[in-house]
């Protein structure tokens, strides 16, 4: 009726809904991609206090950094072959570790900083390889 209030739920109770278990899904996703950066952190340095600050960083904003690097990918055609490189070089670095190889942390600093960067100057100054299988025109 015209001028009545809405009716009102009788008891309250609290309810698991699809919304929830998204948000779980996705906050246990942070923690295992940081857990997962455990290994990575400790090839490039040993400090405990930076290995737990840089993945308490990774859980607070490692949905951000992954649409980041996502869009980046995209833009830079030749960044994914610096990526791999410095994932390469921190498991080497690690292996190398067990062996009793010491890399000091500006030396792997370094090279990820060349890496990427190697990656995002080949995008700017390489033009981009042809998808093109050839073979003649498909307008005939």
């Amino acid at each position: 009726e015209a001028g009545q209030p809405p009716p009102q739920p009788r008891s309250w109770s609290l309810a698991a809904t699809p919304l929830l278990l998204a948000l779980v899904c996705i906050e246990l996703s942070d923690v295992v991609f940081a857990v997962d950066s455990v290994p990575a952190v400790f090839g490039v340095t040993t400090d405990p206090f930076l290995a737990l600050s840089s993945n308490a960083c990774a859980v607070l904003g490692l949905r951000q950094l992954y649409t980041l690097i996502a869009e980046a990918v995209d833009a830079f055609e030749y960044l994914m072959y610096g990526v791999a490189f410095v994932l390469a070089f921190i498991g080497l670095k690690l292996l190398g570790s067990f062996a009793g190889v010491e890399v000091p942390t500006e030396v792997s600093l370094a090279v990820v900083v060349a890496s990427i960067g190697a990656g995002v100057g080949a995008s700017l100054l390489l033009p981009p390889p042809d998808d093109d299988s050839g073979g003649g025109s498909s307008g005939e």
